[in-house]
């Protein structure tokens, strides 16, 4: 089978194509706001639309097979930003009825977290979900009976995602490059002082560790402040984890994302795991960014454990939690 996905939630329009589970493309393009600002959901709607066309033509290039070589057509559902969410809708749904195949509507976060155990070989980890708007820590039971929820959220963010936090705090310090990116290059060469740390039960905030290293800027170097904020809530992540890890005796853990292509939080993990005898897992950086191979991967999936939807009835759905998927 030749499943081709389509990601649009937010900032990033991705194609991709996969084959039996082999990535054969990943292309992709991505809405840059003007300085100072986040994402503006009908201009990044319209940049999608706009290069629709040249991101197809690319992953079909990329993976040298035809539309009328698809068997499986599927795109990011939700969550997302319900402007975005409708160019790949549409697109999907234009396709799958123009070459008279099947479409599926897929979870953003399934995605994520379905590529990361697939290609890494894992059978039951704790997933470390940390993206723009969601941060979570997620187990699933792949044996529940259809119709219920297949996944589980043992702890979340109690205000906002992880990458949220640094591309706020970039914004408001008025980086020259407002993007979380930059936080962590500028962590790079700073030193840690302390800054307010929320943690309750396996649950975590940062609207206050946010406001607190705003409010450090001029009087303490950009430097530290970024380091100080990544240290606390990577930190605040970890402690959530590990009593996640000890609660459920998980041998496996993956973190996917955004965030996930931090290599700092990656090696705190890796440390988290090692004391607790887990294996520790992370995909390449390009499956963790929003791309539509993650797309086009947990469609085949879904499709082989039976999955059947009609074309009619599929619409966006922004606020579609990840233990909603059934």
């Amino acid at each position: 089978m030749i499943s081709l996905g389509i990601e649009s939630t937010a900032h990033t329009l991705g194609i991709g194509i996969v084959k039996g589970g082999e990535i054969l493309s990943n292309a992709l393009r991505m809405y840059k706001p003007p300085s100072g600002q986040g994402i503006l959901p009908r201009a990044a709607a319209d940049h999608h639309a706009d290069a629709f066309g040249l991101v197809l033509r690319e992953a079909l290039s990329l993976a040298k097979v035809s539309l009328a070589d698809i068997d499986l057509f599927s795109f990011s559902q939700g969550p997302g930003i319900g402007q975005c969410l409708r160019v790949s809708c549409a697109g999907a749904k234009y396709l799958a009825s123009f070459y008279d195949k099947p479409l599926l509507g897929i979870n953003h976060c399934h995605a994520h977290l379905e590529i990361s155990r697939g290609l890494l070989g894992m059978e039951d980890p704790l997933y470390v979900y940390v993206s723009g708007a969601n941060t979570q820590i997620i187990t699933e039971n792949r044996k529940i009976a259809k119709g219920h929820s297949r996944f589980r959220v043992l702890g979340e963010t109690l205000d906002m995602g992880l990458g949220n936090l640094f591309d706020v705090f970039a914004r408001e310090a008025e980086f020259e490059y407002p993007h979380g990116s930059e936080v962590a290059k500028l962590a790079s060469r700073g030193r840690y002082f302390p800054l307010p740390y929320t943690v309750k039960g396996m649950n975590f905030a940062f609207a206050g560790l946010l406001t607190s290293a705003v409010r450090s800027m001029g009087k303490q170097s950009k430097e530290d402040i970024c380091r100080s904020l990544l240290e606390t809530s990577f930190a605040e992540l970890c402690e959530a984890a590990e009593r996640a890890l000890c609660l459920t005796s998980k041998k496996e853990v993956t973190v996917c994302g955004g965030v996930a292509q931090n290599a700092r939080f990656c090696k705190m993990l890796s440390l988290l795991c090692k004391e607790q005898g887990a294996v520790f897992g992370v995909i390449a950086p390009e499956y963790n960014a929003d791309n539509g191979a993650m797309i086009a991967y947990t469609a085949q999936s879904e499709w082989n454990r039976g999955k059947r939807e009609k074309v009619d009835a599929l619409k966006p759905n922004g606020c579609w939690r990840i233990d909603e998927v059934a």
